[in-house]
Parts: structure tokens; sequence; C-alpha cells
């Protein structure tokens, strides 16, 4: 079967702590590796009531040392806040004490709204400039020992304190830049159909452009995917409305917790218009034969070499009920 993975976004319910969402997270980990999921990757949000995850990079070291075979990693850090130095030793330490097993996934959105982007900034007097292609470059660099020998930082890659282990890093998007900036790097691609559906044309062109960055080097292409499971259409449908409540809040400017189904249902009803607006975003929700037909959509789509499945349900226990029944779907389905 193919590749199942997932992206965990530490979703904050209704009447939840964030501590307890952290919580969730680790257990859900737990949870999806028993499944026999291929990898755990955790989100970084900011300043949000519904998502926990600000910190992928403490969040891993939790889930790592909680569990023993599922790769971890993030999905992913968002390099334009932070130093490449920086960020290099944190997954180089990760990859140190879980040799084999960490993953450092890369995107350039803020991971919230442009004021809190600017909060985050150590210089606050204007807009962090956009340089993320030399950002992935250094940091790269700094992982696999590359930079030139004239480049002025070159030596802190023999400073990293994982080695001789790293982290495998993916380039993440949705976007024609983020082709070029995997497919020019040699870097392994997560398109995130969740947030820019039906994409099939970037796959293509990523392995088109793809330059291999050491010998033997393929391109690789992931599909992180919206995929809500339950044991009928209609359950699922259910589960799925408080993420769809949630994003319209987050649209008007309002970040709220994850809100019960019912409320979500009912709210919902009442504006028919924001289901319109979703009517674009693909969600893959039903039971496990529609899901199942769903995905399989999905991966003929983009000839994906694996799928990562991503969800945010108020119900914890609904939320790893999902997950299983998505990976017994799947479990049919040829490579």
């Amino acid at each position: 079967m193919i590749p199942l993975s997932v992206l965990d976004q530490t979703p904050i319910a209704q009447g939840m702590t964030p501590a307890q969402a952290l919580a969730n997270s680790i257990d859900l980990a737990r949870h999806c590796e028993a499944l026999g999921y291929h990898r755990h990757w955790l989100a970084e949000h900011h300043a949000s009531h519904a998502l926990a995850g600000s910190a992928p990079e403490i969040l891993i070291g939790a889930v790592a040392s909680a569990t023993s075979r599922i790769r971890v990693g993030s999905g992913g850090v968002m390099l334009p806040h932070y130093s490449p130095l920086k960020v290099a030793e944190q997954f180089s330490l990760l990859a140190g004490l879980y040799p084999g097993r960490i993953d450092l996934g890369l995107g350039r959105a803020p991971g919230s709204d442009q004021r809190t982007s600017v909060a985050l900034q150590q210089d606050r007097r204007q807009y962090a400039p956009n340089n993320f292609p030399q950002q992935l470059a250094e940091l790269i660099g700094y992982l696999e020992g590359s930079l030139p020998e004239d480049h002025p930082f070159a030596a802190y890659a023999a400073t990293l304190p994982g080695q001789p282990h790293a982290p495998e890093p993916w380039v993440l998007g949705s976007s024609p830049d983020s082709v070029a900036f995997a497919a020019d790097m040699g870097l392994p691609y997560c398109i995130a159909d969740f947030i820019a559906p039906r994409q099939g044309a970037l796959a293509a062109q990523y392995r088109a452009r793809f330059v291999p960055r050491h010998q033997g080097d393929q391109p690789r292409v992931m599909v992180a995917v919206w995929t809500v499971c339950a044991e009928t259409d209609a359950a699922a449908q259910r589960l799925a409305a408080p993420a769809r409540m949630m994003f319209a809040h987050m649209m008007m400017g309002k970040s709220i917790a994850v809100p019960d189904p019912d409320v979500a249902v009912a709210w919902l009803a009442d504006r028919p218009e924001v289901a319109r607006g979703f009517a674009s975003r693909r969600v893959v929700a039903g039971s496990p034969a529609t899901v199942r037909a769903g995905l399989e959509a999905v991966v003929h789509e983009y000839r994906c070499d694996e799928l990562m499945l991503v969800n945010i349900l108020n119900g914890h226990d609904d939320r790893k009920a999902s997950y299983t029944l998505a990976m017994d779907a799947m479990a049919m389905v040829p490579a």
C-alpha cells in the first residue's frame, strides 16, 4: 500500500486547555505508530486559540521520545522567522537524539497573520526580507557541510551537535515557487493540497525540473490532504463541520477554539454563503469506502509516493478513530 503519514496541527477544542491539546498530540502519535503510519509531522502556528503547535521543534522531541519507530518532523518550520544556523542546530540535535527518525519540513508561510509575523521578529522596524531561497541553501549547507570554504559561516557545519546524524529535509508548499525551491535543491517535496487543492501540475513540474543533489537522488512527492473518516458519510461530514466554522472565523480575522460539531453544523446551516466559500477546498470526508475512493483519486492526480492525512476535529477520540478507519480503508490499495 502507499505509505500514509500524519500532519498534526494540535487542535484545541472548545473547553480544552492548550496543554491538553499538546498531550493529545503525543497520544495521537503513539496511536498512529501502532497503526503503521510512516511519519508524524507537527505544524507551526502562532497566536492561535485553535492550534497549540507554536514550537514544533520542541513538540517533535516529546513525540519522538514517546514513540520508537515512526518518523517525526516539522510540517513545517516557517524558516523566514528564524536563523538558518539555529534551525540547523535544533534539528541536528534532534537527529542525534533520535537517529534516522527526524524530518525537517520547511516552509515560508508566516503561520499566522502579518502582525504576528512582525511580533516574532527581533527587528520590528521593518518587515523581514523575503530571502527564503538563500536561507534554505544556507541551512542545507550546514546540515551537509557543503557551504563554500569562503562562506563566512562555513566552519559552523562542523559544530552541529547531532553529528554524524542529520534530519531529512523537505520543502513544503503549494505554488510554483515551492516547486523551484524543492527541485533546484534536489529536495523531496510535500504539496499542501489541503491549502490549495488539485495541484497535480505542480508535481509534474517538480519532477521535470528536479536536479539531483547527490548521486542516485530521485524526485519524491508527498501530498497532504484533508481527510476525515467515520463509519458513515453523514458522520464524517458532521465531524468536518467544526474546522469549517473555525476557518470561516479565521477569514473574518477572529481566532476561536475548535467548536462542538453540533454547534458548528447549526452555525453553518444559518450561513450557506460559508459553505459556498469552501466549495473549492478539497475535503476527503466520508465512510471508509468514500475515503478510499477520494484518496485514490489524489494518488492518481499527483502520482505521489506518499499521502499525509490532516484533520482538525473537536473530539480527540474521533481523530484517533478517523486515522484508524483511514488506514484500514487504504490497506488494500497498492502502492
